[in-house]
């Protein structure tokens, strides 16, 4: 079998692979000779059916697969005899000459392959990247404290309703009674707001449940009953309160700083405040670091792609998962994390970056703590913890993404040894206004 190289540019070859009639002969022969070996025809005995019967049978599947066999072997020999670093795997041409697949014909084949490039980029004190500092003012101390108290405050009577406020309430229509409906003024329409902000215990109103309560789901089970029956009630109700419930924040008590802190007095209350927001804007200074040195490690590296190629192997290798639209329509983001991949991979190994199981069991532990914490599961046992991480990560999808989050991790940890971080201060307000 011949090859012959045509340089495209400095990513792209096209490969024309000459296939002789000897070339695939003896394989072809073999083939057919093993067919003959397993097949079972009626009238002859295992391993005695003649071969012209054999021949007419499987002729041409030992055919193709003989010469296919000999062209998957002349591009493997072909890449590795020459050192390419192959995206993806070669892909035919797209003038690629029919074959027509008698035996004894020559074949051509041609096919088109696409290099990575080589990445090689030196990282010194000389080359900046701004990590902002975040400025913790009184305002956002304030706001933290107002936040908490009112997160572990409690329902309690009130006297007249406030839009942040609930009511127990009587529907009643004729006959139809509904009692002791809790009713959130944020929830009643914007619109009818106006009627229930103010109301006292005893007070009564005409409502259009309707025009109050739009969403269907909750109107049905205020008034008790299947979504399906709403479309025959009357919607005008009159309506009692009963009792205003008033959210109110918890006090300034050794109790309340001990249960949300474990502190005792107000000023190691307030001081814990300041830690956390101080932690929560490192954690975005952090994040925003990682963006902007994304973005500067890609311009230094100046990886190019051959991008035609690659758009042409993610169709070919989705089996029409996607139209040619679909990938042109998230091409952009897709190109940029392929690159980064690439980046990646290049610092990990330059810098020794290694993930061990228990980096991947901690970001997953920290993820779980995450999820509890947003159900007000603050204290979750250490065994539950692990064991929820474990999960995690044993999930394929979900695995992927903590090792992807922790090469990220340890990549940048590893670069901001080697960078300059260029600090700057900034307001909360300012930083968030970032790009």
């Amino acid at each position: 079998m011949k090859i012959e190289q045509n340089r495209i540019d400095d990513l792209n070859l096209e490969l024309t692979l000459a296939v002789a009639a000897e070339d695939y002969a003896d394989s072809r022969k073999k083939k057919l000779n093993d067919y003959r070996k397993k097949a079972e025809f009626k009238g002859f005995r295992k391993g005695m059916v003649p071969m012209s019967l054999v021949e007419k049978m499987y002729g041409q599947s030992a055919l193709v697969d003989s010469v296919n066999d000999i062209v998957a072997e002349g591009l493997n020999n072909f890449i590795k005899e020459n050192n390419l670093r192959v995206l993806g795997e070669p892909l035919p041409s797209e003038d690629q000459p029919e074959a027509v697949w008698t035996a004894g014909n020559d074949f051509t084949f041609k096919f088109d392959i696409a290099q990575n490039p080589e990445i090689s980029f030196e990282l010194s004190k000389e080359d900046e990247v701004i990590y902002y500092t975040i400025t913790v003012t009184e305002a956002a101390k304030k706001e933290m404290k107002d936040n908490l108290l009112r997160q572990y405050g409690s329902l309690e009577e009130g006297e007249a309703a406030k839009e942040d406020d609930f009511i127990i309430v009587d529907f009643e229509q004729g006959e139809t009674k509904v009692e002791g409906t809790y009713v959130a003024l944020r929830n009643v329409a914007e619109a009818a707001r106006k009627s229930f902000i103010g109301v006292k215990p005893g007070d009564v109103l005409d409502v259009n449940v309707n025009e109050a309560f739009e969403n269907e789901t909750d109107r049905a089970s205020m008034l008790k009953v299947n979504k399906d029956e709403l479309a025959t009630l009357d919607p005008m109700f009159k309506m009692t309160v009963k009792n205003v419930k008033t959210f109110v924040n918890a006090p300034l008590t050794e109790e309340t700083f001990e249960k949300i802190f474990g502190v005792k007095t107000e000023a190691e209350f307030d001081a814990k405040i300041e830690e956390r927001i101080r932690a929560e804007y490192a954690q975005e200074a952090d994040f925003r670091f990682s963006k902007d040195a994304k973005n500067y490690l890609l311009e230094k590296a100046g990886v190019e792609i051959a991008e035609k190629f690659l758009k042409r192997w993610v169709f070919v290798v989705n089996e029409g998962k996607f139209t040619m639209e679909d990938i042109e329509k998230d091409w952009d983001l897709f190109i940029i994390d392929y690159k980064w991949q690439m980046v990646r991979g290049y610092l990990m190994e330059k810098y020794n970056v290694k993930i061990e199981e228990a980096d991947l069991l901690a970001s997953a532990k920290g993820f779980a703590a995450y999820q509890f914490a947003m159900y007000g599961m603050n204290n979750v046992p250490e065994e539950q913890l692990e064991a929820f991480a474990k999960n995690i990560l044993s999930q394929e999808e979900q695995g992927r993404r903590i090792l992807d989050q922790v090469e990220n991790e340890k990549t940048f940890a590893a670069v901001r040894e080697v960078v300059t971080l260029k600090k700057k201060k900034i307001s909360v307000e300012k930083f968030r206004e970032l790009n």
